[in-house]
């Protein structure tokens, strides 16, 4: 039998287009996605004292595809309901996409097992997914770069491709897998990992950039994992074509394929 407390506490999946917002997490002064849904809350339910807890931040600029959000909040309203009238009070570019009753042992950020975030690298200018992809104009050797990323695989310590935090404790991260895929135009790089370092994943991005470009060597890449450097500071790639793709949970299959997350679109002539 599910054991629900007396405040009833929701499962969401929320999706977000990052580029007007300072961030997941709340901020004095700046536009945040858990601002935003708090808002939708209160609006939702007249209620002001409630828990809404992420699965991890963002930062500035990061979009998500499957961000996982637990909301303690008294209300009478059903789960499908309360998932329209928050949609309702929600600017367009936040949207939640699931929402359903959790028990008090479910923990947004605590229960989850894996992340997996995917960045977008186009190789063209392009009039429309500016806000959503990097553009490199030089020209790439995907498959250099993709035998670099098998060096990041396993138990590494990060800490050169990790900005200070004083949240953060150890440097050392499990990564499962750290894959590269072409679409079109896109070169599509998906990282999956037990936890991530603040601005790792696009500092591991702008790594393997700078070896497509034949600006960095195997022996480079793999010095960076084993003494403190500043170079990966230094190639950190933008915000905008990284996605928090998905959240695992205990039991939830970590295999599935590599697509883009907003197509480049467009034709040839």
């Amino acid at each position: 039998m599910l054991a629900f407390g007396p405040v009833p506490r929701f499962q969401l999946v929320v999706e977000y287009a990052g580029t007007r917002y300072s961030g997941w997490q709340i901020q004095k002064n700046a536009r945040t996605v858990q601002g935003e849904l708090a808002a939708a809350v209160t609006g939702a339910t007249g209620q002001r004292g409630f828990e809404l807890y992420g699965s991890g931040r963002t930062d500035a600029g990061v979009h998500a595809l499957w961000q996982v959000v637990h909301l303690d909040v008294d209300t009478p309203l059903s789960p499908e309901r309360l998932r329209h009238a928050l949609n309702d009070a929600l600017p367009p570019d936040i949207n939640v996409l699931q929402l359903q009753r959790a028990t008090r042992r479910f923990h947004a950020r605590h229960a989850a097992v894996a992340r997996s975030y995917l960045y977008q690298i186009s190789r063209r200018r392009s009039a429309f997914a500016k806000p959503y992809v990097w553009w490199v104009k030089d020209e790439l050797d995907v498959p250099r770069m993709r035998k670099a990323a098998s060096l990041f695989v396993g138990m590494n310590d990060f800490r050169s491709f990790a900005a200070a935090d004083p949240e953060e404790g150890s440097t050392r991260v499990l990564i499962e897998t750290l894959e590269l895929g072409e679409e079109g135009e896109l070169i599509l790089v998906r990282i999956v990992g037990s936890h991530f370092l603040w601005k790792m994943v696009r500092r591991v991005v702008g790594v393997l950039v700078e070896v497509g470009r034949g600006k960095l060597q195997m022996n480079d890449v793999a010095a960076l994992l084993e003494q403190a450097s500043d170079v990966p500071a230094r190639l950190t790639a933008p915000p905008s074509g990284l996605f928090l793709e998905r959240v695992f949970y205990e039991g939830e299959d970590r295999k599935r394929p590599l697509r883009a997350a907003i197509p480049l679109g467009g034709g040839q002539l």
